[in-house]
């Protein structure tokens, strides 16, 4: 069993970004502490863990089993370019209607974005007035580190950990600016274009020993120099990209496929949404950042090499399309050409309606929960073991990610069995031999 320190005080969540997301996840929280509804989709609130023999009957909800933060204890705040409270980012955003906002109004009213790290450059179909000024990157690290140090000490915290909700940024490339510590410091000081806002704000938390979670597919803090950064100053870090929508089924379908050993001739997926997300998306090179991240799961799930007569041709495709109508419903249409014995085609094909930012608010809770429990528990760099919640999720670089979904959740309530001293659930050992 490991140590694990107390929840004791609250418990900061600080969010770049106050979109959709982010509003939707606040909003959320604040609805079930006044009893007003449920939450749906969060693994933390309503999720049960097997323990022992299935003899044994004990099956535990996951809050009472390890020590989480209550929601009681959370606290809110973040930075956005738009000056927008909570609340009326929350009306713009359209996601919840009035029933679920107006009874928390006040509250989402006092939640004032801070001013954010921001440059066009990264995400150009983006533009606000609510933006930081510094010398260098190195400069508006500082200022990042000061807010959270404030926000800290205002709101009489304890902890806290940071949740990257903002836009999609630009395709970038590892390059050697993001090889050491003292290459990136020294890339902010000089304000290399190498290193986007995500990495300053990375960077700023990692050094006020806050957890960092990555919400979308940039390329952030899973460079060298940060993935190092997190292990020196024992922090968490994990990401990329929250796992919603399309890619969501994907990763429900592609393992039963491969478990039954069905081929694969081709998958196409076409996506159409409004709101800030599909606009930012617009955007050539913010599509090639989803774009990659949309496209990993099914190769490491399927394992061409090792079954090359059923998916080394797979032909996958992704499409994403911005439509305002649509708003934060997007639609994701998907076209699956399947074969079976003897090699006989089959098709699927799959019209998933979602609410994305509704998919999305229970993630964020439980990253923010399980993120401070990992903290807690003497838990460093990156927590592969919340792979569950990624469409691309980081690894160690010495092995591949694992994308199949009930292998990560097998991984993840391990590693909660693990931390309370519990036996693992390996199934032959149990059933077989106990």
């Amino acid at each position: 069993m490991c140590e694990i320190k107390k929840p004791k005080g609250k418990l900061g969540i600080l969010i770049p970004g106050l979109g959709a997301v982010a509003t939707t996840f606040i909003a959320g929280v604040m609805n079930v502490r006044k009893g007003l509804a449920k939450p749906i989709g969060s693994l933390t609130q309503m999720g049960t863990i097997r323990l022992g023999k299935r003899t044994e009957n004990r099956s535990p909800s996951i809050k009472e089993f390890v020590p989480l933060a209550e929601l009681d204890d959370l606290v809110f705040g973040g930075w956005d370019i738009f000056e927008d409270t909570v609340y009326e980012a929350s009306l713009n955003a359209g996601v919840l209607s009035h029933e679920h906002l107006d009874p928390i109004r006040s509250e989402l009213n006092a939640i004032r974005p801070m001013k954010a790290v921001f440059d066009k450059n990264y995400v150009k179909k983006l533009d606000g007035p609510n933006v930081k000024s510094g010398a260098n990157k190195m400069e508006l690290a500082e200022l990042l580190r000061e807010d959270m140090r404030c926000f800290k000490s205002d709101n009489d915290l304890d902890r806290l950990v940071l949740i990257w909700c903002a836009s999609t940024e630009i395709f970038m490339k590892k390059s050697g600016v993001h090889e050491t510590i003292e290459s990136f410091e020294q890339g902010m000081r000089d304000n290399s274009p190498d290193i986007s806002p995500s990495m300053v704000y990375a960077y700023a938390a990692l050094m006020e020993n806050v957890p960092f979670m990555n919400g979308a597919p940039n390329l952030t803090v899973d460079i060298p120099a940060l993935a190092q950064l997190s292990i020196d100053r024992n922090v968490p870090i994990g990401g990329k990209d929250f796992k919603t929508g399309q890619t969501l089924m994907k990763t429900i379908l592609a393992p039963g496929f491969k478990a039954r050993l069905i081929g694969l001739n081709g998958w196409f997926s076409t996506n159409i949404l409004g709101n800030r997300d599909g606009e930012v998306l617009d955007d050539p090179e913010s599509f090639k950042t989803k774009e990659e991240s949309k496209l990993g799961a099914l190769e490491y799930i399927l394992q061409p090499k090792l079954y090359p007569d059923l998916y080394k041709d797979l032909y996958h495709k992704v499409r994403i399309n911005y439509y305002p109508p649509r708003g934060d419903n997007k639609e994701g249409w998907d076209n699956i050409d399947i074969f079976g014995w003897l090699g006989y085609p089959m098709q699927i094909k799959i019209d998933f309606l979602c609410r994305d930012s509704i998919l999305a608010a229970p993630i964020v809770l439980d990253l923010a929960l399980f993120t401070d429990l990992a903290h807690r528990s003497g838990m460093r760099g990156t927590q592969e073991w919340l792979s569950f919640y990624f469409k691309s999720p980081m690894c160690a670089p010495e092995i591949y990610p694992e994308h199949d979904l009930f292998i990560q959740l097998m991984k993840l309530k391990n590693t909660l069995r693990h931390l309370r001293g519990e036996t693992l659930i390996t199934h032959l050992g149990l059933e077989y031999y106990d």
